[in-house]
């Protein structure tokens, strides 16, 4: 190789190294912020993934994503005690871009943290609070928490697993077109409330299950403990399992 076809190979190299950096660098902040502070994450296309880490600071990193990703904004409309980071496109934009989401937290640290998303998939795990998760086209998974949850989505799965629960909040969960599995504490006190049009619901736990006089589908109803939450979860298209964890 001449001297000529290697400036040109090396050049080559740092424009994708160049690219690569700049990609990784669309969006990072730190963020400090006191115990039940509100951390919140809105997307439109593309996942969120939160996970709990031993660091004292919350840090959000968003990567652009797509052919058109430079035409789309990652807002920060944080303040000094919250958290609010938001996704924003061009109007009548039909872009090839999405965003994927990063986010770690302190995992003994306790957040109200709001997550959403349009288009991807939501992952929670290691991490501790009040949260509430929603995915209008993708999968909500919650793994391994310490508090309180509410998952929804209108196509996908819901799969929930808590550690251990705190708190008295209720807690909802929603697919129209997928299962719902919660896996929770032995220990759990609720009212629990359980609805599919077109599904059956699994439970290790002592609930009463109906069949529904017209139609497909099933109820269930009980009390655990002393009941001091609602645990409301309904599935249109899929099947319910509450099951030990």
């Amino acid at each position: 190789m001449n001297t000529s076809a290697k400036q040109i190979v090396i050049a080559a190299a740092l424009i994708i190294v160049a690219s690569a950096v700049a990609s990784a660098q669309d969006f990072k902040k730190s963020y400090e912020l006191p115990a039940d502070a509100k951390i919140s994450v809105s997307n439109v296309s593309g996942s969120i993934s939160i996970a709990g880490y031993d660091g004292s600071a919350v840090v959000v990193t968003a990567y652009r994503e797509g052919r058109d990703a430079a035409r789309v904004t990652i807002e920060d409309r944080s303040t000094a005690g919250e958290v609010d980071v938001q996704v924003k496109y061009p109007e009548r934009c039909e872009c090839d871009a999405s965003v994927r989401f990063e986010v770690q937290v302190p995992r003994s640290t306790a957040y109200r943290l709001t997550s959403n998303t349009v288009s991807g998939n939501m992952e929670i795990s290691d991490v501790t609070g009040r949260f509430a998760v929603n995915s209008v086209s993708g999968n909500v998974r919650v793994g391994q928490v310490t508090g309180s949850v509410s998952g929804n989505t209108v196509s996908g799965t819901v799969e929930v697993a808590v550690a251990q629960l705190e708190g008295a909040e209720n807690m909802e969960f929603n697919s129209v077109s997928g299962d719902v599995v919660l896996r929770l504490p032995s220990s759990i006190d609720a009212r629990v409330d359980f609805s599919t049009l077109s599904g059956e619901i699994e439970s290790e736990f002592p609930i009463q299950k109906h069949d529904k006089k017209r139609g497909p589908g099933q109820s269930a109803s009980g009390q655990l403990g002393s009941g001091t939450r609602t645990l409301h979860a309904n599935s249109v298209s899929g099947d319910i399992r509450l099951l030990r964890n």
